[in-house]
């Protein structure tokens, strides 16, 4: 998702960077794997090591796996010359980023998808919840990959339309929430922390449509700097694995497979970048963390968790209504934010991107670990 920005190009301050992408993307994974560990502690006050190992085990194969399906596929983007196209009025320290293969998503999804089927069905956790939740996903996917396709046909920074894509994302949200309705009508009423129930009735559909459409327009918006979206993502899926209900087996098996899948693009993500996930991994995250949240009644979690990408998405609104509110009322449109979506913002005030990286990664685990310390008192 590229940033709102002016019709000039942007000069940024760059300052040294502290660590590397490479380090950065590893204490990411560290802390991912931290948050697994200290899982019992947290919910059980005893130590399960079985239920660890349940979670930590398919974490861990979801990281290895895409970390050697992109040491395949990558080189095959070369091939085709799916380079990533950069937008002048950006940050002028992306302009050099331009041809870097991009939907990277492709092999995430490609491996991690599959291999939550197969597992779960030689674990006998195999399901109508989780192929719902892969459906989906790999429906938001799809749709990510059709814009990113177009954007390398017409070497542009426009794909299909806004109306196409809210369209078939549409499409795909409605036809889970229907699904969801008959199959989980208990859903209609939301568990929050504390032992509160919240009878929602039908209202339970226009929730999970924004849910769902939200999330993956939020988590597009965070994919504008070198393993961002991804570190970030994994944590929140991983957080919702771990918060998932046993008894939703499967689920959490996709969730830890998924967000292992998404530590694994790190490897080649992280900055430099030498793969971009495009539209195709970023909707396709949104999608599954908005399925999880929805099948596994976490939605308070999702907010919790999802919070990086909520003030994001915010961050944008902000921008675009108080530029049109100026320009109304005192002729000439003003900005909020140097630059949005926030991490741009930080960028043109000077900090590295690993230094904006880090701290969204600081702030994703302690929201993750704030989430599992809620739900342990409930």
């Amino acid at each position: 998702m590229q940033p709102l920005n002016s019709s000039t190009p942007c000069e940024q301050v760059d300052r040294p960077q502290v660590w590397s992408g490479s380090v950065m993307g590893l204490l990411a994974g560290l802390a991912t794997v931290l948050l697994v560990l200290l899982r019992d502690f947290y919910l059980d006050r005893a130590w399960n090591w079985a239920e660890t190992l349940s979670l930590l085990l398919p974490l861990m194969v979801g990281v290895i796996a895409v970390a050697l399906a992109g040491e395949i596929v990558i080189p095959w983007l070369r091939v085709l010359k799916a380079g990533q196209v950069i937008r002048e009025d950006g940050p002028s320290a992306h302009l050099k980023k331009g041809g870097t293969p991009t939907m990277g998503g492709l092999f995430i999804l490609a491996v991690s998808l599959p291999l939550s089927l197969v597992w779960a069905g030689f674990s006998a956790s195999l399901s109508p919840n989780l192929l719902a939740t892969v459906l989906v996903t790999l429906a938001f996917g799809l749709v990510g990959w059709l814009d990113d396709w177009q954007i390398l046909l017409k070497k542009s920074n426009k794909g299909i339309s806004p109306q196409t894509k809210l369209l078939l994302l549409g499409g795909a949200a409605i036809s889970f929430c229907g699904w969801l309705i008959w199959y989980h009508p208990q859903l209609m009423e939301l568990t929050l922390p504390l032992q509160i129930k919240w009878q929602i009735g039908w209202l339970f559909l226009p929730l999970a449509l924004f849910v769902l459409l939200g999330s993956s327009n939020a988590t597009n918006l965070t994919d504008g700097l070198d393993g961002l979206a991804a570190g970030t993502g994994a944590i929140a899926l991983v957080a919702l694995g771990i918060l998932t209900s046993p008894d939703l087996e499967g689920i959490r098996l996709f969730a830890m497979i998924l967000g292992g899948g998404y530590l694994g693009f790190l490897y080649h993500n992280c900055h430099p970048a030498k793969v971009f996930m495009g539209d195709t991994g970023s909707l396709a995250l949104g999608g599954a963390l908005g399925a999880i949240a929805l099948i596994g009644n976490l939605n308070w979690a999702l907010l919790i968790v999802g919070l990086i990408f909520v003030w994001e998405a915010i961050c944008v609104i902000l921008q675009v209504g108080y530029f049109k509110l100026t320009r109304r009322f005192k002729g000439e449109g003003l900005r909020l934010f140097k630059m949005a979506p926030f991490h741009h913002h930080l960028e043109l005030s000077g900090w590295h991107e690993t230094q904006v990286v880090g701290l969204f990664y600081l702030a994703a685990v302690l929201l993750a670990g704030g989430a599992i310390a809620i739900a342990s008192y409930g």
